[in-house]
């Protein structure tokens, strides 16, 4: 993947919400893609994921609650699908780097099965929001079990499936506010959960007419770039169109970086965008 492109095609964009039926919802599936670079159980993972209906209508009832019910940002499957490309590409990235995923130094796996273990984080790590918001994290953990037992017998032998299986879980409760990673990839999926803030996630609440620093600032992110790093393994480039930006890598990505583990590994540049900044908002009120 090139460092200079945008991890997710953007013409995928956010779903609309418009009420509709089922079938309605299922008809504007989003496929879920991420370079597996010769890693045929990633590969097979993806298959798996794609072809099954229990686990896209969880996605579904998840942006359901989150957009819909709560006026929230997207946290269906195109959310997913960017933070998983986010990860695996953050994950080789520090691989590249030197940086020995945590699946390798406990367990002697490698690098590859690191890989599954971030993408399946990633892509379940919102599950719970089909259930509520509060607690999701926890919702999702006993959700994504299940999905684990059946995809994880498919791609190893049972006492390997069981321990991907609890890395996965690690990962997915480590990207909780408050939460501890203890692990390489679960510090991993944190990042990756953080660094969707581009402007077409806040599109929704922002234009619904949710103008507060949170969606104000969320809409000011044009663009995130993974990249090699100068003096660290990973570089992470923010492209803005407005100084309000700011505030999502100070106060929200800053507080996600702390205690991720990768604190050593990750430098991060933000810059504005042309001569002028973009204006955002008219009138606020209180």
């Amino acid at each position: 993947m090139s460092s200079s492109q945008p991890v997710v095609p953007e013409e995928e964009g956010i779903p609309d919400i418009q009420p509709r039926s089922v079938d309605d919802r299922f008809g504007r599936r989003i496929q879920m893609r991420v370079p597996d670079r010769h890693n045929p159980r990633l590969q097979q993972a993806m298959e798996w994921v794609n072809g099954n209906d229990e686990l896209y209508a969880a996605w579904v009832c998840s942006n359901v609650t989150a957009i819909e019910r709560l006026g929230m940002s997207d946290h269906g499957p195109v959310h997913v699908k960017i933070v998983m490309n986010l990860a695996v590409r953050l994950l080789r990235l520090l691989t590249e780097g030197g940086v020995e995923p945590s699946i390798t130094t406990s367990y002697g796996l490698d690098s590859e099965d690191a890989e599954v273990v971030v993408a399946l984080a990633a892509l379940f790590h919102d599950l719970g929001m089909s259930i509520h918001r509060a607690d999701h994290e926890e919702y999702s953990l006993f959700l994504a079990r299940d999905f684990l037992k059946d995809l994880l017998a498919r791609l190893y032998e049972p006492r390997t499936a069981a321990v991907l299986g609890a890395e996965v879980l690690h990962a997915i409760i480590g990207h909780r506010s408050g939460g501890s990673p203890l692990t390489i990839e679960a510090g991993v999926v944190r990042i990756a959960d953080a660094l969707d803030m581009a402007k077409g996630r806040s599109r929704i609440p922002f234009e619904a007419g949710s103008v507060s620093i949170h969606s104000v600032s969320a809409a000011a992110v044009e663009r995130v770039l993974l990249e090699p790093g100068v003096a660290k393994p990973v570089r992470i480039s923010i492209e803005l169109s407005n100084s309000a930006g700011i505030f999502q890598l100070d106060q929200l990505f800053r507080n996600k970086l702390k205690g991720s583990g990768l604190e050593p590994y990750i430098e991060l540049e933000a810059f504005l965008e042309g001569e002028t900044e973009k204006r955002l908002f008219r009138k606020f009120h209180l």
